[in-house]
């Protein structure tokens, strides 16, 4: 039986970290307590004008591939988990082929699931690996949301930051992607959306970030902690059978109140919201990537992941490596 595998993993984040009292110098009407009391978060990074989402998950891609210690003509599955591409088209995974120089990939696309992007990305390569069909895909999340906040809106500016993590997932005789489930429900799209389109060069509608924080908080605290039961049911596991807890880099408070509903302590949650924000599809993969290089995972560890995001989506991944 073929089963897919993560190899390597890789990050990157762009410019020097914003702190919350850099935001404040900035003349954003908010304070360091404000922030870090109500999200946890105390820096993020933006990326400089001009770079964009390729660019990032470029960074990102190289330090997986040196990671996996593989040719970057050997992957033929290229996929990009964005809600911000540098373009309407083509896709940023297109984009990123070329900035690698690949030119045999079998196929690249991009995923738009915002912050269970990565998740979705993941789950997606699993099926091809596994049917066959292809044999070593590149799975990045990328986000630069700094292009879409509306920076007079504090209860959202403050929240989000730009970055990329990536993996290399190949088939493998052993298991790695033990278990997956991804779902969505649209109808819970306006407490957590950007409500604006282009039409004949002119934004019709609303080109920022909009959400409904209370809303988002109950709605994400819920379905995360069942999307956990459903994928540990599925591997036939429980929650004792989890080395960490990789959930998406939102808000501290989801956070702790997912591991709560899990029976996890937050020594085994794997956290970066205070370093990073909220980078949407790129924060699991910055935090898996994280954690790796500080030797917390390791070969033989077991790790949840989870994402929940705009849509409404979401989803979870159990890993082992």
């Amino acid at each position: 039986m073929i089963h897919s595998r993560i190899v390597g993993t890789g990050s990157y984040l762009p410019g020097e970290p914003v702190t919350n009292g850099d935001l404040v110098a900035r003349g954003i009407d908010t304070s360091d307590q404000w922030i870090v009391e109500r999200t946890g978060i105390r820096s993020r990074h933006l990326a400089p004008e001009g770079v964009s989402c390729s660019e990032l998950a470029e960074a990102a891609s190289r330090n997986a591939i040196d990671a996996a210690d593989v040719d970057p003509a050997s992957i033929d599955l290229i996929i990009v988990a964005t809600s911000t591409p540098d373009y309407i088209f083509p896709s940023s995974a297109a984009l990123l082929q070329a900035r690698l120089g690949i030119r045999n990939a079998g196929a690249a696309f991009d995923i738009q699931a915002v912050c269970s992007g990565f998740v979705y990305a993941l789950t997606v390569a699993d099926k091809f690996i596994r049917s066959g069909s292809h044999k070593r895909a590149l799975v990045v999340g990328a986000e630069v949301f700094s292009r879409i906040l509306d920076w007079n809106d504090r209860g959202t500016c403050v929240l989000f930051g730009d970055g990329a993590g990536a993996v290399i997932v190949e088939a493998s005789e052993e298991p790695g992607l033990l278990a997956s489930a991804i779902h969505a429900d649209g109808a819970y799209n306006p407490i957590l959306c950007v409500p604006g389109s282009v039409s004949g060069g002119t934004v019709i509608g609303d080109p920022f970030l909009r959400m409904d924080g209370q809303a988002v908080f109950k709605f994400a605290v819920k379905v995360l902690g069942e999307v956990a039961q459903e994928v540990l049911a599925e591997a036939g596991l429980g929650t004792d059978d989890v080395d960490w807890l990789i959930p998406h880099q939102a808000n501290i408070r989801i956070l702790q109140a997912t591991a709560r509903r899990l029976g996890l302590p937050m020594t085994r949650v794997i956290t970066t919201v205070d370093q990073h924000g909220n980078t949407s599809a790129a924060s699991i993969p910055l935090a898996l990537d994280l954690a790796v290089r500080d030797g917390r995972i390791g070969k033989g560890s077991r790790i949840l992941l989870e994402g929940v995001g705009g849509g409404f989506t979401w989803g979870a991944v159990l890993l082992g490596m």
